[in-house]
């Protein structure tokens, strides 16, 4: 075996152990020595005394057990209350995707994308320890993306199918059927993600939850203006009475307004936003074709370090101006 292949099996087998000892670490740490396996064991402990205990003093014991146990209740409840921004984001977007998994599990996909990525970069032969370098990042930053482009999608889908919905509850309003009745009917017949999201909530419903507590789940996982306004509007309605169909109507026609805008403001950047993807791709495209016409030509830039340094100021320049552009044409109705 030459020493290169050598080097590239001896990093990949060290990056391998790495992430799977951090990940088995972790795991270890969550069963044995987190906040919350540390209280059950104490719960435990007072629930299951031993079979030595003695009564004398039970009172006093037990008031101070009981004591100890809320204290960590409360410890525990307080340090929940400290956790990182970051991951209620990830949790928010979970939701948002449509995604009823444990944060930990996305950390793990993430780990597993990071040691991908490092092997994928050692098999270009390009220097070993740079791939502590690429993997980092891209374990961190790919499965990211990749989930706010899955929520984005799907809060998108949601909101091009909700006019439509209330449209439902108008009509079986006027036609007489209760409210819960028209959400059913959203539920059994409307497309995802919509029937999701109104059978979560009518099913929250049946369970004994008011219609304004189904609706605040409902916001968390959908926090979209468009459901926001229908929230607002069956909550004032439920409280002060009045015609129902003649609200939601009103409701439809603000909503479709609003559809019209953001049609017509993508319709007006989308000059700006097909720029940035031609000037964008044209360096890439370039690379291919002078790799498949003349490759001693253009891998100086992959094997030269001057190469190597132009070819990252690039690739920072143009993430710059994508970015730039992009906050550019982003507007918010």
């Amino acid at each position: 075996m030459a020493p290169e292949d050598l080097i590239i099996v001896v990093g990949i087998a060290l990056s391998a152990f790495l992430v799977l000892g951090c990940v088995s670490g972790y795991l270890v740490y969550e069963m044995r020595f987190s906040p919350r396996a540390r209280l059950r064991k104490r719960i435990s402990s007072v629930v299951n005394p031993g079979s030595g205990s003695v009564a004398g003093g039970a009172d006093r014991g037990e008031g101070r057990r009981r004591k100890q146990v809320q204290d960590k209740l409360k410890t525990i409840e307080q340090e929940q209350h400290k956790k990182s921004q970051r991951r209620r984001q990830v949790r928010q977007q979970m939701l948002e995707a449509g995604f009823n998994t444990r944060v930990r599990e996305f950390y793990l996909l993430s780990a597993i994308v990071a040691l991908v990525a490092a092997g994928a970069y050692l098999l270009t032969g390009f220097w070993w320890w740079g791939a502590f370098l690429v993997a980092p990042p891209v374990g961190y930053f790919l499965p990211r993306f990749v989930l706010g482009y899955l929520a984005n999608r799907r809060k998108k889908q949601f909101t091009a199918q909700f006019a439509d919905a209330i449209d439902v509850i108008v009509r079986g309003v006027k036609s007489g059927l209760p409210t819960s009745e028209c959400l059913k009917v959203i539920a059994e017949e409307s497309p995802e993600p919509m029937a999701g999201e109104f059978r979560l909530i009518t099913e929250s419903q049946n369970l004994g939850l008011t219609l304004d507590d189904a609706m605040a789940r409902a916001l968390d996982r959908m926090p979209t203006p468009e459901l926001k306004f229908f929230a607002i509007v069956m909550n004032i309605q439920q409280q002060t009475g009045g015609n129902l169909a003649e609200t939601l109507t009103n409701l439809t026609t603000v909503l479709r307004d609003r559809k019209k805008m953001r049609d017509k403001i993508t319709a007006v950047s989308a000059e700006a936003r097909w720029t940035a993807i031609i000037i964008g791709s044209l360096p890439f495209i370039v690379c291919g074709a002078l790799l498949a016409t003349n490759p001693e030509y253009i891998l100086l830039l992959f094997t030269d370090t001057l190469g190597n340094i132009f070819v990252g100021v690039g690739l920072a320049l143009m993430t710059t101006g994508s970015i730039i552009m992009k906050q550019m044409i982003n507007f918010e109705i």
